[in-house]
């Protein structure tokens, strides 16, 4: 399996815009240019965002569906460069129907051990660590 994207400098800075394979893209820049995101954080973002893709089908197929998801990252970083991620925290606050903390956890657990190639990618160089509070509908 292939993937692939695109990165293309915006001569205005410390600009750039990062396409994917199927056409989506996302800014990216320096911190003093507040304008997109930093690259680093960019990281946090996608990891959230594949464990929350796999949260959710799971718990779908589970039959109970979500009908709130936030994911909330917080990492340590090294202080000196590369500035590589240690710890990595992700806490999920979820709403539903019919939650239970096991299919959550066990959702979680999935998304982390077996489905998320982000969480497997950075596995060996950060810690990641989860938990997750279900939230009243």
């Amino acid at each position: 399996m292939a993937a692939n994207t695109v990165l293309r400098w915006i001569p205005e800075g410390k600009r750039f815009v990062s396409t994917d394979s199927t056409g989506h893209s996302v800014t990216l820049s320096a911190p003093d240019e507040n304008f997109g995101m930093k690259p680093s954080e960019l990281i946090l973002s996608s990891l959230a965002g594949c464990a929350a893709f796999d949260v959710v089908n799971i718990l779908t197929k589970k039959q109970t569906p979500l009908s709130h998801l936030e994911v909330q990252v917080s990492a340590e970083q090294d202080e000196n460069p590369p500035w590589p991620f240690r710890k990595i925290h992700m806490k999920f606050l979820l709403k539903g129907e019919g939650l239970t903390e096991k299919n959550v956890q066990q959702a979680i657990r999935l998304s982390e051990e077996k489905y998320c190639s982000v969480a497997a990618t950075l596995r060996g160089v950060a810690d990641i660590s989860t938990s997750f509070e279900i939230l009243e509908s």
